[in-house]
């Protein structure tokens, strides 16, 4: 079968590309008689030629052989001619739009220096639009500061990208993660009251990314208060992201969407209740393979508050034996999950930082609320006088110091429906953010919590136990 009439460089038998043996269409005019060859650049020394003697001025065209390429038509000329340029040619020019990401690109919006430092964390992550992309990248050609950093990041990003653990510092990720949530807002604008939940949602995951599959079934003791007595239930880590998969989704189910039990029954539509049900339920200790659904159900939950706007805030989410709206539900999932974030890192000796000082007050600021409603559950039960509704009764001065920090007059006397009055203080406490909290959370119990105390001791113990029943499974 004979050979392919081009060649794959375009010296074909028939020279359809410039190169035939007879010259017809050269590309360059170099035919193989010679005839444009006047000025000899094939063959003018005879350095080819066998002896150079037919071909000493190539003249002719020759290849200094003594054989003119026009004498032996099938054979092609033994040295390439070189191809011209565009110019040579005459051809025209190729469009800017022909050349495709060739062309310019338009110029980087003008940001501020602020701005661009704040984007990046983001732009190290990969998170900017291609226009924040561009000006943060021609920033970074003129601030050494910036480049200094962005450095620093694109390095620390490169470390959170392996999925398997790193020996290395464990707070790196969280630091990183921390310095993006702040400095980042969100491409679709999330409630005030429901950054919280994102943000310790997020935190959770990425300790879960870092423990080995072993760790999974480490122990956790869960710990809360019933009756004014400690009470604690056993799990692994994988049983705590059941225990929040199901809690979580009790704001799912007043949102519309699919409720992690599916057809499990539960005795009833309370926190503990629907986790025991999951469990039960459960042919194997749950592993991490739980970790897939909790975090698609927390994606679930912050994608749809914030499609549905801050108006969705006054929904009502049962908890089965008392409400909460929703901005108030998504503050205590966001409470249950850093807590509970707390018990996985010291079951896997992990370091696990509070969180974000404006998170954590939301987060204080939900118990020192409710606080008036416990405290009115515990005067009925016949411990103390309530006073009638409307009527400023006593009031205690809640002090917190340090992250999160504030002050809060909790109505001693009041089913919640006055505020506390100045005028009627009776009591003082102070106590440090994150060790309120943990007294919340039923990590501490109110005779141990570290709390200054000025006034009425028995009113302080009071609220100092209400603080404390506010905790569950």
């Amino acid at each position: 079968m004979s050979g392919p009439s081009v060649g794959s460089d375009g010296y074909g038998s028939d020279g359809s590309d410039g190169y035939g043996s007879d010259g017809s269409d050269g590309y360059d005019g170099y035919g193989s008689d010679g005839s444009d060859g006047s000025d000899g650049s094939d063959g003018s020394d005879g350095s080819d030629g066998s002896d150079g003697s037919d071909g000493s001025d190539g003249s002719d065209g020759s290849d200094g052989s003594g054989n003119s390429g026009g004498q032996n038509p099938g054979r092609p000329p033994r040295i390439p001619l070189p191809r011209s340029s565009v110019e040579d040619g005459g051809r025209p020019l190729p469009s800017l739009a022909e050349l495709g990401d060739l062309a310019p690109r338009p110029a980087p919006p003008a940001l501020e220096h602020h701005v661009l430092k704040s984007l990046l964390g983001a732009w190290a992550l990969a998170a900017c639009s291609p226009e924040e992309t561009a000006a943060v990248e021609d920033h970074l050609g003129g601030c050494g500061l910036c480049a200094d950093e962005a450095l620093r990041l694109r390095e620390a990003v490169g470390l959170l990208h392996p999925p398997e653990s790193l020996d290395l510092d464990p707070g790196l990720r969280t630091r990183v993660l921390a310095v993006c949530l702040d400095q980042r807002p969100p491409r679709i604008p999330v409630p005030e009251w429901a950054g919280p939940y994102d943000a310790e949602a997020a935190r959770l995951d990425a300790l879960l990314q870092d423990i080995g599959d072993s760790e999974w079934h480490a122990p956790v003791r869960l710990r809360w208060f019933q009756s004014d007595e400690a009470t604690s239930r056993r799990t692994t880590v994988a049983g705590v992201i059941a225990h929040l998969l199901t809690v979580d989704g009790l704001v799912a189910l007043a949102l519309g969407l699919d409720d992690p039990l599916g057809d499990i029954p539960s005795a009833a539509p309370t926190p503990a209740e629907r986790t025991e049900a999951y469990w039960a339920a459960s042919h194997f200790p749950p592993t991490r393979s739980v970790r897939g659904p909790w975090r698609e159900q927390s994606h679930d939950l912050v994608r749809t508050v914030s499609f549905t706007g801050s108006n969705s805030g006054s929904l009502p989410v049962s908890y089965g034996d008392f409400e909460l709206p929703l901005r108030d539900a998504m503050l205590d999932r966001a409470f249950e999950c850093w807590v509970h974030a707390e018990d996985i890192a010291e079951a896997v000796d992990y370091p696990y930082e509070p969180p974000a000082p404006r998170h954590l007050h939301h987060m204080i600021d939900l118990a020192a609320r409710t606080l008036p409603r416990v405290l009115a559950a515990r005067r009925r039960d016949g411990r103390r006088h309530l006073a009638p509704v409307g009527e400023p009764g006593r009031s205690l001065r809640l002090e917190i110091e340090g992250l999160g920090g504030g002050e809060w007059l909790i109505p001693l006397d009041v089913g919640g429906s006055a505020g506390g009055s100045a005028e009627r203080e009776v009591a003082h406490v102070a106590l440090d953010g994150v060790e309120f909290c943990r007294l919340a959370a039923g990590h501490v119990s109110p005779q141990e919590a570290a709390a200054g105390q000025l006034g009425d001791r028995e009113a302080i113990r009071d609220v100092l136990f209400a603080a404390a029943s506010l905790s569950r499974m």
